[in-house]
């Protein structure tokens, strides 16, 4: 299965570019759209070659999701500890985005490998922001404490209008998560997925995973939820997390999964849909190749009859011969 990238291929694309044609002094202004509805613009002006303006809209929170001026709590902390003094958040961000930055490029690291890891950490702007409360929270985990402040169920944006639930413990955090689809026949795909996804859980092979479960009814850990955060069409998947899954380097990939699971659940169900469309697609081929290889047979069996086929002039003394046999 396909794990999604954390940074944004386009941006770190038009980054390395900008950074090898500085001399150029050429404008940039760039508007695109990525999963999830996180849209991104970068501009350059041709006054200040070297400042890069990058503003990212997040999705729009749910009703359950607390924002702190614009952005998820804890997410201004993190950006200064990703960045540091290489990005200043300006304050108002542009109209229409939750943050706008603006990166110096004239002091970047002289070190190569360095300046990639940073320019990578940029790309990377909507992990910082998105997975910043999540963080927080498995990062108390890893310590084995509770994070000051926390509520006991914390609802955390992941798609437009949609959330979801933290329910942080000093030991474990379970994370549940509503599953909608909008078409009926990625319904039934993410239902089935969704099930295999659990069996899997289950090898030997996979014993150190988080333990996985799903339903369709909501887990008891979402008691008191509104409605229409659990209006669930594909049932509800919660993981266990234990300190073991976010020690050192696994803190980060446990973030960006866990962030971007019903993403990845998605693209798996887009690419099952096409490729049970290509199959049906060699079907109908191969039926339709066997239709005409018997159609051409038949048509030349019967020019092999006709051919084969000899007739013989009768006189009319023969054919009174004939009728009086």
């Amino acid at each position: 299965m396909i794990v999604l990238e954390s940074h944004s291929r386009f941006l770190l694309h038009t980054l390395f570019n900008r950074l090898q044609n500085l001399q150029k002094c050429v404008e940039l202004d760039h508007n695109w759209v990525e999963f999830d509805d996180v849209r991104y613009h970068l501009q350059v002006s041709m006054k200040n070659p070297h400042i890069l303006l990058l503003s990212v809209s997040l999705p729009t929170p749910s009703s359950e999701t607390i924002f702190v001026r614009g952005l998820p709590f804890g997410a201004i902390e993190a950006i200064k500890a990703a960045y540091g003094v290489l990005v200043q958040i300006l304050d108002p961000p542009r109209d229409g985005f939750n943050l706008t930055l603006k990166i110096n490029l004239a002091k970047l690291p002289a070190n190569q490998e360095q300046k990639h890891a940073f320019l990578v950490k940029v790309a990377s702007v909507r992990e910082v922001v998105l997975g910043a409360p999540l963080r927080v929270v498995l990062k108390h985990l890893a310590s084995r404490t509770l994070a000051r402040d926390v509520d006991p169920l914390v609802a955390l944006v992941h798609r437009p209008k949609e959330s979801f639930f933290l329910v942080p413990q000093a030991n474990k955090v379970t994370v549940v998560y509503p599953m909608r689809f909008n078409d009926s026949i990625d319904i039934a795909l993410a239902t089935s997925f969704l099930q295999e996804f659990v069996e899997a859980r289950r090898t030997a092979g996979l014993n150190n995973t988080p333990p996985c479960s799903w339903s369709y009814t909501p887990p008891l850990e979402l008691k008191g939820v509104s409605a229409d955060a659990l209006s669930a069409n594909a049932g509800f998947v919660t993981f266990v997390i234990f300190p073991r899954h976010v020690e050192g380097q696994k803190l980060d990939r446990t973030v960006w999964n866990l962030s971007t699971f019903h993403a990845y659940v998605s693209y798996h169900v887009k690419c099952s849909e096409g490729f049970m469309h290509t199959r049906m697609r060699r079907r109908v081929e191969s039926l339709i190749q066997a239709l005409d290889s018997a159609k051409s047979d038949l048509e030349n069996a019967k020019k092999t009859t006709s051919q084969n086929r000899s007739f013989k002039r009768l006189s009319l003394k023969d054919s009174r011969v004939d009728s009086f046999s």
